[in-house]
């Protein structure tokens, strides 16, 4: 895969891990994700079709937004935690040393994450977007440092999680058509 199909494939996953779908980010973005099987030459090209499939058959929900808010936001018990320090800190807890660990490679890198929401910078979608600045700023080393350091040391189990969960056919398809991206990394 070349730097640049690598690049809008990070953002465009990271963004609909990120922001809820009517959110102004996401809205232009629905019909490259529907036609992701398209973008790359994907491995397993019937599963990533499948996978459009769903998403394409999911994405008017009435409960989409209200599924991302449970999924990514928590509303009571989250049943998926998007957060990296979620599954590598013992006690489970957000900031911890992993957290800070990715910090200082961010800061380190020069990566400042400014979304203007209040969230760990380790949320899987927040990491593929400093994956894809990265790539674009030409640190392909740092890029490798935090797939293989920061990223892929947590995601196969949110990702195998979030294929489970029963709130969203639609994030489940999201996860597998991710799991396919990392695997081609």
């Amino acid at each position: 895969m070349d730097n640049i199909t690598a690049i809008a494939l990070a953002k465009l996953l990271g963004t609909f891990f990120y922001y809820p779908p009517n959110n102004k980010v996401t809205a232009p973005l629905m019909q490259p994700l529907l036609h992701i099987n398209q973008l790359v030459k994907w491995p397993n090209l019937f599963l990533i079709c499948e996978q459009c499939n769903i998403l394409t058959n999911h994405i008017h929900d009435s409960e989409l937004n209200y599924q991302f808010s449970l999924l990514f936001e928590g509303q009571g018990i989250m049943p998926v935690p998007p957060w990296g320090s979620f599954y590598l800190d013992k006690e489970h807890l957000l900031l911890g040393e992993s957290h800070e660990r990715y910090r200082q490679f961010l800061q380190q890198h020069g990566l400042t994450l400014n979304t203007g929401m209040n969230e760990p910078e380790d949320q899987f979608g927040l990491m593929l977007m400093a994956y894809a600045m990265l790539i674009e700023n030409n640190n392909y080393t740092a890029a490798k440092q935090l797939i293989d350091e920061h990223l892929l040391i947590w995601s196969s189990a949110y990702l195998k999680n979030l294929k489970q969960n029963e709130v969203s056919p639609f994030y489940r398809a999201l996860a597998v058509i991710a799991e396919q991206y990392l695997q081609m990394l």
